[in-house]
């Protein structure tokens, strides 16, 4: 199985270089790349029954054998006339300049290939070919592999062929007892027939086993990685008053859910194990304010709070709504970001070292080598899909075990939230304040668009602000969607006596802090901006989003989005300009105007998108499945987390191939979170 790839028959240096581009260095790597779809050429028609669009098997004899026609320097056709027994038909191939000297008249063979209808006569084009006694992939339920440039499908499936000969007898390496247990197939039939399938019913099988070995593994990995966790001790906060003395200074009460989720912080914090928790909730929700009391309890506890956002913006506000949380208590909040001058910084840098700071907000400055804490106890990310594992390693590694808090504002789907943050304790905070008015969603045409214009118009008089975002910055020759750049010039002639801004990821970052304070500030009433103010972004004046494209975005992107307004109370209004006619676009735009509910939302997202473009499972830190889809596959998903957990408790170590594959997962880089 550790073979190169370059040593199997068929394979050699040249063709190696191509494997090597899809990830396949071995012939165990070969093994485990799996087809993407079947052609299913068992059934052998007679040329009378073809139709016209089908692709079907002929067993044919040759009639005439094939004749070349140039039309032009770039185009060879080559035809041949095959016959059965219930008539004939011309096989066509277009610029293959081999297949002349390939046949001879009476020879039987059988073609695979399209059937099309020229002049009403019926021709089979570009057919695979084989000789009638001597078939490998005609009459058999044959796989077809994602390919890259140089590989052609026969080429992968002859090379695969010889890897599974060369592979032998596999070694089985789940415990019978769980195969047993989950009525999971065994390796030497699920690797034959994920590749090359008996039946349709055998593929099924083969796949249901690699769909469950893929998630089996991914869980013994992440309650591995939760295990070690747990073996870090953490600073024990005693104070735990500290908490209602918090609460009780604020003007609003907090929800069920809010109150749920700060009890599960302070078992952790005194439990004397290092915290790792996700706090999970829907834009709105009351995250802040949950942040805002674990960081009193921190510095209440003798502790610095660190946290860190993904954008200067998200890190100044965050320092605002801090600094207001605090006044009056004592705590010294400071914020350190990367466009600080030099004299502002080493103050900051002082502040933090000496102690004299207990709560330190910032970006990505935060873990620069210059940063040091004088007692950092808790460390809190935001956005954390935002940051890397490596990033927030850094933070934490600047104190002694400090708790770990992490807020995500895009509501997962609990079985996709059990695989990408398996390693993690959950916290969902899954209502909202009393008062938040739902937001009104509608989906247009552009023929709408005087319409809400003057709707704006109207709306802006009476003391709001607008965001209209936009899916590009600049025109592109291919591209006839708007650009913010455009659009914020033709707003400023539609609307001559508002102020428009504009703000998209190209700016500099003093240009686009500098538009967003001065929407913050009211001045500017209607911001033009790219997905830039998608998280985060507080402005409780604005209630009207306009987003443009909206077919561009994704289900939770659009949602994002559209927790942009309403945040102060009054009734707000999302309104999407949607092109296209597709069954997607027309079902997202549904779910949009139907629902304000995030997590209900994530779950359409995935299912009309498939996890991979979810949100970019990369930028998660989830290894790409290879076979399990994590929509589709929730039941078995289910059965691999019990059989996960099974098998952690009867001890991984008694499991050496098994612990071997798990420790790849996380030795390849792969880290979750």
């Amino acid at each position: 199985m550790d073979k190169d790839i370059r040593y199997l028959k068929g394979v050699g240096e040249k063709r190696a270089e191509l494997f090597f581009k899809k990830g396949i260095r071995t012939v165990n790597d070969l093994l485990y790349f799996f087809p993407r779809a079947h052609e299913d050429r068992t059934q052998i028609k007679e040329i009378a029954d073809a139709s016209e669009g089908e692709t079907v098997c002929l067993s044919v004899t040759v009639f005439s054998p094939v004749h070349d026609t140039r039309i032009r320097r770039n185009m060879l056709i080559s035809t041949m006339v095959v016959f059965d027994d219930s008539g004939t038909i011309t096989a066509v191939w277009y610029n293959n300049k081999f297949v002349k000297d390939r046949f001879r008249t009476d020879d039987k063979y059988i073609l695979y290939g399209k059937i099309s209808l020229r002049r009403g006569k019926k021709e089979i084009v570009n057919p695979i070919f084989e000789k009638a006694d001597s078939t490998r992939f005609t009459g058999k339920i044959v796989p077809l592999y994602p390919l890259t440039e140089g590989l052609t499908q026969k080429l992968v499936q002859s090379v695969m062929e010889n890897a599974l000969k060369e592979a032998g007898t596999l070694k089985e390496y789940l415990p019978e007892q769980v195969r047993s247990k989950y009525s999971i197939a065994e390796i030497n039939f699920a690797m034959k027939n994920i590749h090359f399938p008996d039946s349709p019913e055998s593929y099924e099988i083969a796949r249901r086993r690699f769909v469950f070995e893929e998630l089996l593994i991914l869980q013994l990995a992440l309650f591995d990685r939760k295990r070690n966790g747990e073996q870090y001790s953490g600073a024990v906060f005693q104070n735990l008053k500290a908490v209602r003395e918090f609460t009780d200074t604020l003007p609003f009460s907090l929800t069920n859910a809010q109150k749920r989720t700060l009890n599960e912080i302070c078992a952790d914090v005194r439990s004397g194990k290092m915290m790792n928790r996700l706090i999970q909730g829907d834009v709105g929700s009351g995250k802040t304010a949950v942040a805002a009391a674990a960081i009193y309890l921190a510095v209440k506890n003798g502790f610095q709070a660190a946290m860190m956002a993904p954008t200067e913006i998200l890190a100044s506000q965050h320092f605002e709504t801090l600094t207001g949380f605090f006044k009056n208590t004592g705590i010294k909040t400071v914020l350190l970001t990367g466009s600080m001058k030099a004299k502002e910084r080493r103050e900051t840098l002082e502040l933090i070292k000496s102690g004299g700071a207990g709560v330190v907000i910032g970006t990505h400055a935060l873990i620069q080598s210059d940063v040091e804490f004088k007692k950092l106890g808790l460390v809190i990310a935001d956005e954390q899909h935002r940051f890397g594992v490596e990033q927030r390693a850094k933070l934490s590694a600047k104190g002694e075990n400090p708790h770990i808090l992490i807020m995500s504002a895009t509501p997962i789907p609990r079985t996709l939230a059990l695989i990408l943050y398996g390693d993690l304790e959950v916290s969902v905070i899954d209502e909202l304040p009393p008062g938040r008015v739902p937001v009104k969603t509608y989906a247009f045409g552009d023929s709408m668009k005087p319409r809400v214009y003057a709707f704006v118009e109207k709306s802006v008089a009476g003391g709001t602000q607008a965001y209209v975002v936009c899916p590009l910055v600049e025109e592109t020759e291919k591209s006839d969607l708007q650009n913010a750049a455009e659009l914020s010039e033709k707003l400023q002639k539609r609307f001559p006596k508002l102020k428009v801004g504009l703000v998209h990821g190209r700016m500099k970052q003093k240009e686009k802090d500098a538009a967003m304070e001065s929407f913050a500030s009211g001045e500017t009433k209607i911001l033009v901006s790219t997905t830039v103010i998608e998280v985060g972004v507080n402005v409780p004046n604005a209630n009207i989003m306009i987003i443009e494209n909206a077919e561009r975005f994704g289900l939770s992107q659009l949602h994002q989005l559209r927790g942009r307004v309403g945040r102060g109370g009054g009734q707000a209004y999302c309104i999407l300009f949607a092109h296209g006619s597709s069954d997607i676009t027309k079902k997202r735009m549904e779910t949009m105007c139907l629902s304000n509910d995030g997590f209900y939302i994530s779950e359409q997202d995935l299912k009309l998108r498939g996890p991979g473009d979810f949100f970019g499972t990369r930028q998660h830190g989830l290894p790409e499945m290879k076979i399990a889809n994590l929509f589709e596959d929730g039941d078995i998903l289910k059965q691999a987390q019990d059989a996960a957990a099974e098998i952690t408790g009867a001890g991984l170590e008694n499991y050496p191939e098994l612990k071997k594959r798990c420790d790849k997962i996380l030795n390849d880089g792969i880290a979750m979170n």
